[in-house]
């Protein structure tokens, strides 16, 4: 096929033009983040991810990047970050990829804060060897992340928003992290690991709390951060978390617009009592039930100062067997809903 015609009435076509530009921008959005998480993690590392982000600053006069790496992550304190990477040869790097295009310059931005884990193999808690090669598949949040930046500054949306992708490998080495270990977060709360293949929500602790400097309206962090949501939800529905009522019904009313499913799962003050540990402020594991749950209110100790949603899509980010490869998810949900700001 070489062509598409679509036909329009005079009184619809400059919406059937918007609508077409729209379509063109979130696909090319979705295919950056589909090549981005298809590439195998032998080329795809924290460095070739922070290399995507300056590339879009290079194609877009709305979008500066700013790349942080180990020496000023550990000047800032972002020691359960770095816990995660210590195990790899390959340096973490955090990039920030900054859009600003709002008519106030000082408007308050909207934060996406990405998982970019390159590779997990678990670090000392190893995973099973079958599959494993899927696991470069767990940075497709920091990839859908990507995806997004490029869909608006193609659509040159008038907001401030920043992306930031948390780049990392987690493997086992004689220099990883260990179960048992006690990690201080950047914001000063303990860690006690015990399970270092719990690494996701460690390197975004540090992420969320880093996002505070910015002072956003919404901080939305996407990641592929556990097989209880996939367990729970399948591959069709992304799990939403979120402690602002007014963010997750826009987030939901996006996913409608979209067909890019997402549903809400609860969010209570039962669920933190089982991240309690004898040893430090919070365990990083809850134990077998509500995983998903237990996961996102982890998270949700880091995000007290401005309105927070999370977004798990271990089970929606990429597909299995004859058809595996990463579906772009949700690039689509999140421009959508970044679109409707627009509207305010």
């Amino acid at each position: 096929m070489k062509e598409i015609v679509f036909y329009a009435n005079d009184s619809e076509t400059d919406a059937a033009k918007q609508a077409v530009r729209h379509g063109e921008a979130v696909a090319a959005g979705v295919r950056l983040a589909k090549d981005t998480a298809n590439c195998p993690p032998n080329v795809c590392n924290p460095a070739y991810l922070a290399q995507q982000a300056l590339d879009l600053a290079q194609n877009s006069s709305f979008i500066q990047t700013q790349i942080i790496g180990e020496t000023e992550m550990r000047e800032l304190g972002m020691n359960a970050y770095l816990s995660v990477s210590q195990g790899s040869h390959n340096e973490a790097k955090m990039s920030i990829i900054n859009y600003r295009n709002h008519l106030n310059p000082q408007a308050k931005p909207i934060v996406l804060v990405g998982k970019g884990l390159t590779f997990d193999a678990g670090g000392i808690s190893l995973k099973p060897a079958d599959s494993m090669d899927e696991m470069k598949y767990d940075m497709c949040g920091a990839a859908a992340v990507l995806g997004v930046m490029r869909a608006i500054a193609d659509l040159a949306l008038p907001l401030n928003v920043i992306g930031v992708l948390a780049g990392c490998e987690n493997l086992p080495d004689g220099n990883a992290y260990r179960p048992g270990d006690i990690l201080t977060t950047m914001a000063g709360l303990t860690v006690e690991v015990l399970n270092t293949d719990a690494e996701g929500r460690l390197v975004l602790c540090d992420a969320l709390t880093y996002c505070e400097r910015f002072e956003p309206e919404y901080v939305i962090d996407i990641a592929t951060l556990t097989g209880a949501c996939v367990v729970a939800l399948g591959q069709h529905n992304s799990g939403l978390i979120s402690t602002d009522e007014t963010l997750a019904q826009s987030l939901l009313r996006a996913a409608e617009q979209t067909t890019d499913k997402a549903w809400r799962l609860p969010l209570s003050e039962e669920y933190q009592e089982q991240l309690k540990s004898n040893f430090a402020d919070l365990a990083n594991i809850g134990g077998r039930w509500g995983g998903a749950i237990t996961a996102g209110a982890f998270l949700s100790n880091f995000t007290s100062n401005y309105p927070w949603a999370h977004l798990d899509i271990a089970g929606t980010a990429w597909l299995q067997g004859a058809d595996k490869g990463a579906t772009g998810r949700p690039v689509g949900l999140l421009t959508q809903f970044l679109i409707n700001q627009t509207a305010k």
